[in-house]
């Protein structure tokens, strides 16, 4: 279990590792940054400040997934998160 700890990232790098896949994407589909903002409605302002810092709201993101046609991404988030102890197991077994 203590494995585990090391390899706890901190908000900033997941919000920086997030932004560096959607903007992987976008580039993969020969999407504009404004374009991009135009068929998403996210201000061309907060498309940038994301994929420069990470920093955007959770619905931000939503309207940026589904224009880019990736929002299943997000929908299966968490679907299949591992047990990381029998507790865990017996615990939703009562729930």
């Amino acid at each position: 279990m203590n494995d585990f700890i090391f390899n706890i990232k901190t908000p900033q790098e997941v919000e920086e590792l997030v932004a560096s896949r959607i903007r992987m994407i976008r580039k993969r589909k020969k999407m504009s940054q404004v374009k991009l903002s135009e068929k998403s409605g996210v201000s061309l302002g907060s498309v940038k400040r994301f994929e420069n810092t990470g920093d955007i709201s959770f619905k931000s993101l939503i309207k940026i997934s589904i224009a880019l046609g990736i929002e299943n991404e997000l929908i299966d988030l968490f679907r299949q998160v591992p047990y990381e102890s029998i507790e865990e197991v017996i615990n939703e077994q009562n729930r």
